[in-house]
């Protein structure tokens, strides 16, 4: 995965462990994608000091991550949820018994109401 992806996910996951001006410059840097310059006149503070706060936040974040692990299990549970739907999509389309059909089609629409909630 790529690494600004990657950091704006964890944020998601763990942006409310960070210090709240730590927090405000990785969102600016990640999600809002200014510039380290820019971040610095919006915060008051000096470029150098902008850098060395999302690093140190970058590195939290993924401190947070080894220990607990929720992207790796938020991913997994997606992953498992997409192959649900598709194994139900094969057992509607492979057979002609309309209650197993029906069934399937129930299982796919739970994993689809699950995923939306993501």
């Amino acid at each position: 995965m790529e690494k600004n992806i990657e950091v704006s996910l964890l944020l998601d996951f763990y942006g409310e462990l960070l210090k709240p001006a730590g927090r405000h410059a990785v969102d600016l840097y990640y999600n809002d994608d200014l510039s380290l310059s820019e971040i610095a006149e919006d915060t008051g503070i000096t470029r150098q000091g902008v850098r060395d706060s999302i690093k140190r936040c970058e590195q939290q974040l993924f401190e947070y991550e080894k220990k607990l692990g929720l992207l790796s299990r938020f991913q997994q549970l997606e992953q498992g949820l997409e192959e649900i739907s598709a194994l139900a999509g094969q057992i509607m389309r492979s057979t002609d018994d309309s209650q197993l059909r029906s069934l399937a089609a129930q299982i796919a629409d739970k994993a689809g109401a699950l995923k939306e909630k993501e």
